[in-house]
């Protein structure tokens, strides 16, 4: 036999054997025929120097890699809103029903009645698989913010349980949890230097550690659960994309339930509790979806998590400590906030120095004192918190004062409520310096190359004590070479990225001047109703709650913050010195997409998958995934695949990105 197709067919029949063993847990071929299989297949690609990309022996990992690259995800991938009792699950299902009954009262087209899918949630490191239209995986990589991911396509090759190709004519990205079985956890720390301490760090660990043999000998396995993104076909329930994920060869936990009400949602929370521990992986809860794609669509997301999912966390870890002195904070805000330091403890897993206090009414109702014993508690892998005091040990334990001067800058305290405020808010370094790398922020002004190091700098030597400060930079190239690390090159990248800022969108501006609970969304949403940031000014209590998702708490510091003459000071120096917040209507007229279905395939030069979709989506076009007899426009970029050919076979009118936006322009 030819030695290529040699190679081929010993690459085929040992992937097979891996997904049947790894995944199926069946047994083909005994371990000898196996290794005698797998070592004929390493001789004939040494001789060939012919290595397929998804060979067996691409999974050993013998490299080091230099560092982490970053891979942008092509769509979000979403953290999930988190509950710990069955009574804020009980008010996120009446959201949910409220919102269906609604839709179905003034719609012909009605959605079906709620049903969840209740599944597992893992205790790993969230992996997203990215497979072309060849069916070949090209990229794996980390959550990271969501966003942007490290690119880990070295490391996920080592989990034998994951396909490097499948059957497939559409790129699609697939979401899963890298995890640690406890016999690979145990099998590991037997001849490992230094043990590991628990499941949850060990796949977090393999996964960004850069010796890649290193993650090969943790033996990490995967779960996978979500098709974040696919240019096939849609599903129409989540069983159904569970269903695919199963039939393309992905490992998936048997624990699948649908449940249609919170009673039947209820008992599963305490079967999952029950077997919880014994489990030979770590799980921290469930997660509970709508089935319905379309209700999950209609639904939407927040600034920070999808609205038709939540997850459900068993009772954090907790264990004891003493509390050995606090520390006080400054915030962006001013507040002065307390911190716990703690004689260190390993609380599952993690050695734990610091706790949060909250503030001292919060202190003072839990009995929280100096030298006590302190029951501390971490929950959903956040800070810990410390949750009250051992009565025995307050015998000896001390007070704790509260600060009477600004622990930055000695200024002058205030309380407003619960919380301490300093006063100084013009030469309060932490304050300013949060402000300022806020306002720079990518989606704040988005000035690019800013760092808090940068900002520290500025406030410490260039008396740099107010963001429209930033905007006088200009006449200060000599001192700006003064500071560590900037040359002129860096000096001068600053100073173009800062008027490079003044012409921006309102929406970033409104998010940039930090006014107190409005985030990214919140402010896109205010100048969608407001138009202007005159009008915003002088919006009314009133006006304001009638802001989707605004509500009575958002709506006062708004009009607080507008009140404020420090506030109003800084906007105006802001717009003489040449800032221009710019509102841009979003109109849909007519035009050759409204009411048409498009298909977008291969890569644009002047948008991404989602700006792209967001324009059609603005002209009135419907985006679809897939080609058919219904399709009225391919637009085809660089790279097309599988699409552009079935568009060419069905005669359908096929776009370039340049006559795409000549048809807009025309």
């Amino acid at each position: 036999m030819d030695k290529i197709k040699r190679i081929e067919e010993l690459v085929k029949n040992l992937n097979e054997y891996a997904y049947e063993y790894y995944v199926l847990s069946n047994i083909k071929v005994s371990d000898k025929e196996y290794d005698e299989l797998y070592y004929e297949l390493v001789s004939l690609e040494k001789e060939t120097n012919y290595i397929l990309p998804y060979s067996p022996t691409q999974r050993v990992g013998d490299i080091v890699l230099p560092e982490f690259k970053k891979y942008t995800h092509k769509a979000k991938l979403w953290s999930l809103d988190k509950a710990q009792t069955v009574e804020e699950l009980t008010e996120w299902h009446n959201r949910n029903v409220k919102f269906v009954n609604e839709y179905n009262k003034v719609n012909t087209e009605k959605l079906p009645e709620l049903k969840y899918v209740v599944t597992k949630k893992f205790d790993g490191l969230t992996l997203n698989l990215s497979y072309n239209e060849e069916g070949i995986m090209i990229t794996a990589a980390t959550r990271g913010t969501g966003f942007i991911g490290e690119d880990v396509t070295a490391q996920a090759k080592t989990i034998k349980s994951i396909p490097l190709k499948l059957n497939t004519k559409d790129f699609f990205e697939i979401h899963g949890e890298a995890i640690m079985t406890k016999e690979a956890f145990d099998k590991y720390n037997l001849t490992a230097e230094t043990p590991l301490k628990n499941l949850r760090n060990g796949a977090a660990g393999a996964l960004r550690n850069l010796n890649v043999r290193e993650t090969a000998k943790r033996n990490l396995s995967a779960f996978f659960y979500d098709v974040g993104y696919n240019e096939g076909e849609g599903f129409k329930s989540y069983i159904e994309m569970l269903d695919f994920i199963k039939q393309k060869g992905f490992p998936v936990d048997d624990y699948i339930k649908l449940c249609t009400s919170i009673d039947e949602i209820e008992k599963e929370i305490e079967y999952i509790e029950n077997i919880r521990f014994d489990l030979n992986y770590d799980i921290d809860g469930i997660v509970i979806a709508i089935d319905d794609i379309k209700t999950r669509e209609l639904l939407g997301n927040t600034i920070k998590f999808p609205k038709w999912a939540i997850a459900y966390k068993f009772e954090a870890q907790e264990t004891t400590t003493k509390l050995l002195e606090v520390e006080w904070n400054v915030g962006r805000s001013g507040r002065v906030a307390p911190t716990a330091i703690l004689e260190p403890v390993d609380l599952g897993g993690v050695t734990v120095k610091r706790a949060t206090l909250n503030n001292m009414d919060d202190i003072k109702r839990k009995g929280v004192k100096l030298g006590a014993t302190v029951l501390v508690r971490r929950s959903n892998d956040v800070i810990p918190e410390i949750m009250g005091v051992t009565e025995d040990s307050l015998e000896d334990a001390q007070e704790i004062p509260l600060p009477t001067v600004c622990p930055a800058c000695g200024g002058h305290l205030i309380q407003e409520g619960v919380h301490i405020f300093c006063e100084n808010t013009l030469s309060c370094k932490p304050q300013m310096v949060k402000t300022i790398v806020h306002f720079a922020s990518r989606e704040a002004m988005n000035i690019e190359g800013f760092s808090e190091k940068t900002a520290e700098q500025l406030f410490e030597k260039l008396d740099i004590k107010a963001i429209s400060d930033l905007y006088k930079l200009e006449t200060q190239y000599d001192n700006l070479l003064t500071l560590e690390k900037f040359g002129p090159k860096k000096a001068q990248n600053l100073l173009n990225a800062i008027e490079n800022s003044k012409v921006c969108k309102l929406p970033a501006f409104i998010y940039a001047l930090s006014i107190p609970n409005v985030g990214v969304k919140t402010a896109k949403d205010l100048c969608s109703r407001f138009k202007s940031l005159e009008n915003l000014k002088n919006a009314k209590f009133e006006e304001l709650i009638e802001v989707s998702d605004v509500g009575d708490i958002v709506a006062k510091s708004i009009v607080e913050f507008f009140k404020e003459e420090r506030a109003i000071v800084t906007i105006n120096e802001l717009l003489i010195l040449g800032v221009k917040p710019e509102y841009e209507e979003v109109e849909v007229k007519e035009n050759p997409f409204e009411g048409k279905t498009v298909v977008v395939t291969g890569s644009l030069v002047n948008y991404s998958r989602t700006s792209i979709k967001e324009k059609l989506e603005s002209l009135g076009a419907k985006v679809a995934g897939s080609v058919s007899k219904k399709t009225d426009y391919v637009i085809a970029g660089e790279a097309a695949g599988s699409k552009y050919e079935k568009a060419k076979t069905l005669e359908i009118k096929i776009l370039s990105e340049e006559e795409f936006e000549g048809m807009l322009n025309g």
